[in-house]
């Protein structure tokens, strides 16, 4: 067997150069046809006493070696046959063909080292017993035995260390020692700093446990508490007037917060009222009377606020609403207080206050009615109708003077009517009424007395219904607010009246029945009805006078239609005749567009429409006798001067819309057809 074969180290054999390669389970062996016998590395633990090498050929032994000899000689066979088979083909055929190894350049050049010592060592022979004997494998499978080879760096190539390396890493393993017990030291540290963190976690657990328990305890007794409070805090109100709210009644300045205070004593007083039907307490009976003493105090307080407020009224210069809005709206529910609880005085202060305005605004308005009576006015009498014989015009003024005034026209409306277009809803002030030298038509000042007259009416119904109501419902305060104003009332009729009693100016009476409709539909959209009865009497004024103004000019052109012959006139006379349209034709026309111009959105019912057809016939009528009067003889020219005329009429109206308009367009235009075929 293996074991007997390889004593040790051939006496004739080199020591072989270090092998990197993987260790093999087998020995190599030192060239594939050198000796059979090489030295064994020291350190290799084999199986046996000799290993097979399956990876390479440069294994450290040979599959075979010499048998030793059984009486020890040293002598070894030195015959080699030369036609043995090659070990690789052999274990090539048992085991088939498996890969190389790659090898490193410095290995295959120890190889070829190896092999060129080889060649240099005389060969050893095989002998038939060489051939016979049995290769133990141990419990290895052949696959098992030619295996990957081991990684050399898988090798530990332990290298004994002397005392000198032990000495020099001496100081290197105490500080790892150090290191090591330092680690300890702080892993003990940290191990008490968690068990102590385990501790407090514990504790504070126990603390928010107990702290839980005691929040839904306290919600508990909350919830009881807000339920006892809901049921007993408003009879504890009742029964209760802190010393706060005695001290602000009695001491305290009148403003927002002695307002509220004022609300809650009345609140609690109301209570109080309530619980006296009930059985009494001792706490109700004790607060009774303390509630009383409040309340007529509050009553003393607000009774002298009220009357200094109404003072301060009739004092000379001074604005009336500013004190409305700032002294007497803010503390509105002091009346009502007041009417609750002592309605006679309420009753007073406001007689009080309703004799205060009644007098004030009288008094502003009749030195505002002064001022515009000092305005220059264009006289327009019965010497301006529309049939009159005397074509001049003649200005005067109210203030009674005879100095010429700025010339005028009756009859033409001109820019009159932008009175009713204007965005400026402001009535002028008396310093500019008294200092204005403009003449103006009768329509300025009806305008701007109205005008202050209908603004001064909502602010002060608006407050009335601001300030006393609900205390007093809306029929109460209407009352109250004809009383105020029933003189202020009279006094711009009066005006209305002055203005219009003694003109003939029939578009300036139209253009103030317009600005009175004009108020009239403000006010709706104001929300103010106790004016209506104002409006609607000072139409009564303009509508008869306006019907009178319209009579007399129909009865100055049926006057002028009296006076002419009834015959024909002369051929010669005809001849003579101018057919350019007549003066009335012109003042007519002019009137007409003026009319119409403020008559666009008018009714069928109005008086004006009845009126001004009465006159349209008349001046017809006139047309017609003169024509006849004085183009008799000439048919042709009389058609002519009757077209020339309504064509005058026709261009003047041309630009006027609304329905009315359309109707007298349509008309003259059916009267200049007829006449237009005979010319």
């Amino acid at each position: 067997m293996w074991l007997d074969r390889r004593p040790g180290q051939h006496p004739g054999s080199a020591a072989p150069p270090p092998n990197n390669r993987s260790v093999s389970p087998l020995p190599q062996r030192t060239s594939s046809r050198g000796p059979y016998l090489a030295p064994q590395r020291p350190g290799l633990n084999t199986r046996g006493s000799s290993t097979l090498s399956l990876v390479s050929n440069d294994s450290s032994s040979s599959l075979l070696a010499s048998a030793k000899k059984t009486n020890g000689s040293s002598l070894r066979q030195s015959s080699t046959v030369d036609d043995a088979p090659d070990p690789e083909e052999v274990l090539a055929r048992i085991l088939g063909q498996f890969p190389r190894s790659n090898t490193t350049q410095q290995q295959q050049q120890q190889q070829q080292e190896q092999q060129q010592q080889s060649e240099a060592t005389p060969a050893s022979g095989i002998t038939e017993d060489d051939l016979e004997f049995d290769v133990d494998f141990g419990d290895l499978t052949l696959t098992e035995l030619a295996g990957p080879a081991v990684s050399s760096r898988q090798v530990d190539n332990y290298k004994p260390q002397s005392v000198q390396d032990y000495e020099r890493d001496k100081a290197k393993f105490e500080d790892l020692h150090r290191s090591i017990r330092a680690c300890d030291d702080i892993l003990s540290s940290v191990e008490s700093n968690l068990t102590n963190f385990r501790n407090d976690l514990a504790a504070v657990s126990a603390d928010i446990e107990s702290l839980q328990a005691r929040s839904q305890a306290l919600n508990v007794r909350l919830e009881n508490r807000k339920a006892v409070e809901k049921g007993l805090g408003p009879l504890v109100d009742e029964l209760s007037v802190s010393p706060l709210v005695i001290n602000t009644i009695v001491e305290g300045h009148i403003d927002e917060t002695w307002v509220k205070v004022l609300a809650e004593v009345d609140k609690r007083a109301t209570a109080h009222k309530k619980n006296a039907q009930q059985p009494q307490s001792k706490a109700l009976a004790d607060v009774g009377p303390l509630l009383e003493k409040l309340i007529l105090k509050a009553i003393e307080r607000i009774r002298d606020f009220l009357v200094a407020q109404i003072k301060a009224m009739r004092s000379p210069h001074i604005n009336a609403q500013i004190i409305q809005q700032q002294n007497f709206l803010r503390f509105k529910d002091l009346f009502a207080f007041l009417q609750k609880h002592q309605p006679t005085l309420a009753g007073e202060i406001c007689q009080a206050y309703m004799n205060t305005m009644r007098w004030y605004y009288l008094n502003q308005f009749t030195r505002y009615k002064q001022s515009l009576d000092k305005l220059k006015l264009h006289i327009i009498d019965k010497n301006d109708a529309m049939g009159h014989e005397d074509t001049s015009r003649r200005t005067t003024v109210l203030s009674g003077s005879k100095l010429g005034g700025v010339p005028h026209d009756a009859f033409s409306i001109g820019r009159r009517n932008e009175l009713l277009k204007t965005k400026d809803q402001i009535a002028m002030s008396s310093y500019l009424a008294d200092e204005d030298q403009t003449t103006h038509y009768l329509e300025v000042p009806f305008r701007n007395f109205n005008l202050a007259l209908v603004d001064n009416a909502t602010a002060e119904y608006t407050f009335l219904v601001s300030f006393f109501s609900p205390a007093l419902s809306l029929v109460v305060v209407s009352r109250h607010f004809n009383y105020i104003f029933d003189p202020t009332f009279a006094l711009g009729q009066a005006l209305t009246k002055q203005l219009v009693s003694d003109t003939y100016d029939g578009l300036g009476l139209l253009l103030c029945v317009r600005l009175n409709q004009h108020f009239a539909f403000e006010l709706q959209r104001r929300r103010v009805p106790v004016v209506d009865g104002y409006i609607n009497g000072t139409a009564m004024v303009l509508w008869p006078r306006l019907q009178s103004v319209m009579d007399a000019h129909c009865e100055s052109v049926k006057a002028l239609t009296s006076a002419l012959p009834n015959k024909a006139g002369s051929a010669s006379q005809a001849k003579t005749a101018s057919a350019a349209p007549h003066v009335v034709t012109q003042r007519f026309g002019q009137f007409l567009h003026g009319v119409l111009a403020l008559s666009t959105e008018a009714g069928d019912d109005e008086p004006i429409v009845s009126s001004l057809h009465r006159l349209r016939i008349e001046v017809e009528a006139f047309l017609a006798k003169y024509s006849q009067a004085q183009l008799g003889a000439d048919a042709r020219k009389r058609d002519r001067f009757l077209y020339n005329n309504y064509s005058l009429i026709l261009t003047i109206i041309s630009d006027v819309s609304g329905k009315l308009a359309t109707e007298q367009q349509d008309h003259f235009e059916s009267l200049k057809a007829s006449v237009q075929e005979n010319i």
